[in-house]
């Protein structure tokens, strides 16, 4: 966090903080200061699978020179600095640190809800504080196709539910399976 701040600070601006995953990271420093599993559980449901997503596509461009579901070409960009690229690697190790951390903590039911508000706060904020170029959690270009049905503010309102149905819940759900899980093979 001491090279990652200053150095997205200052290359990317204040609001690129703004990003879901990058907002996690703030919150996984906290829960891993204070071994709060609120905090933890948040991040584990609220970055589970935008991280693996991350993954799949920088991976499946490494493995076969295609990016399979797109968001990560900016790690292939020759003309952003090799330095910066390689902080955002924070990707592939956020998930199993939080595993780890929530396996540890445990699990708190209130996570998923935790999430929610930080989805209601980060999606608007972003879509605001952010620029088109940005496009801070895909409000203005979702998919990388622009996003002109609503207006911007409605947009990103209408988003929260969306990302909290469809990433956010389901992530609570796999978690606490794997958590269930891990708990009966201890007992047998």
């Amino acid at each position: 966090m001491a090279v990652w701040v200053p150095v997205y600070w200052l290359e990317n601006g204040p609001a690129n903080f703004l990003w879901i995953c990058d907002f996690a990271n703030f919150v996984l420093l906290a829960a891993l200061w204070t071994g709060s599993a609120l905090l933890a559980t948040s991040q584990l449901v609220g970055v589970l699978f935008i991280q693996l997503i991350w993954a799949a596509d920088f991976l499946g461009r490494l493995a076969t020179g295609a990016h399979p579901i797109g968001g990560t070409e900016y790690m292939f960009d020759a003309a952003t600095p090799l330095g910066l690229r390689a902080l955002s690697l924070f990707h592939l190790w956020t998930v199993p640190l939080l595993l780890w951390l929530v396996a540890r903590t445990g699990h708190d039911r209130r996570g998923w809800r935790l999430q929610a508000v930080i989805v209601a706060l980060l999606l608007p904020a972003g879509q605001q504080l952010g620029s088109r170029e940005q496009n801070l959690n895909w409000m203005w270009a979702p998919f990388g196709v622009e996003q002109t049905l609503l207006p911007p503010l409605v947009f990103a309102a209408a988003s929260i539910p969306i990302v909290v149905v469809v990433l956010v819940l389901p992530a609570d759900l796999l978690v606490r399976r794997w958590l269930a899980r891990a708990r009966e093979a201890r007992a047998a």
